[in-house]
């Protein structure tokens, strides 16, 4: 009698709902965010955004460190990324700063809309693009602003104004540029710096701890400006990269000129 194939006992899932966990909860920071500030509790609002952009940054790693990528995964973060730093921020922008136009008359209250969501669907094409040439960028660099970085300037622009006793309806002016101008640099072909490239498990200088410390005490300090003014010069890197590699590009002699 010949011996039985053992069968082979199937290797359990459900490790996979770790890494997903992650992205459900930045996922429901964004949907927080949301209501929060349909409540009129704007910092709040702000803070749920960047606990969603941490946890954003926790749920791949999870997934690498235990081996349990997936191809769900990967979309399924793709349309958390679309709530947390698309639709949460641009509704939040909204509900403080940009609803208040229509008190200057219709035009105006829809450009207010309108600037709200020229943002929510520069992010969706932002990830679609995203998407599509994950196996083809250059992993050092991004094509266009991130969304998490977006949605954290906007944020800490709130977050900051709303805690020096500003409210939205003195910036309504405003907000209309800042939520284009952003969302705009979400779809352009600047390159911004990936920090995928940094070392996270092997050595790292001592210079690299000082300078963690020179960082972290600020933000421990006055979070709100420091954030805005770390992801406000992020924003500004692009362009400033992109033009100055252009620049040095062109001065450059030909091969074979004379």
């Amino acid at each position: 009698m010949s011996e039985t194939t053992p069968v082979r006992v199937p290797r359990h899932r459900g490790i996979y709902l770790l890494p997903n966990l992650f992205t459900t909860g930045a996922m429901f920071a964004g949907f927080y965010a949301i209501v929060v500030s349909i409540s009129g509790h704007f910092t709040d609002a702000a803070i749920a955004v960047f606990v969603a952009a941490l946890l954003d940054g926790i749920d791949g790693r999870v997934a690498r460190l235990t081996h349990t990528q997936s191809e769900f995964g990967v979309q399924y973060d793709s349309l958390s990324d679309l709530v947390s730093f698309g639709l949460a921020p641009s509704l939040v922008m909204y509900n403080w700063s940009l609803s208040g136009l229509k008190e200057f008359g219709p035009l105006p209250a829809k450009i207010g809309w309108a600037a709200a969501f020229i943002y929510a669907v520069c992010a969706a094409l932002r990830l679609a693009r995203f998407n599509t040439q994950v196996g083809v960028a250059d992993k050092r660099y991004f094509q266009g602003l991130p969304s998490p970085a977006a949605a954290a300037v906007c944020m800490s622009f709130v977050w900051s104004m709303d805690s020096w006793g500003f409210s939205g309806a003195e910036l309504d002016v405003v907000m209309p540029f800042m939520a284009v101008i952003v969302g705009l640099l979400m779809v352009s072909r600047f390159r911004y710096y990936s920090f995928k490239s940094l070392p996270m498990a092997d050595k790292v200088p001592f210079l690299w701890i000082l300078v963690a410390v020179l960082i972290l005490v600020p933000l421990f300090v006055d979070p709100p400006r420091v954030l805005l003014v770390v992801f406000s010069l992020y924003l500004l890197s692009g362009p400033i990269v992109t033009l100055w590699g252009l620049a040095t590009h062109r001065k450059r002699p030909r091969r074979g000129a004379v």
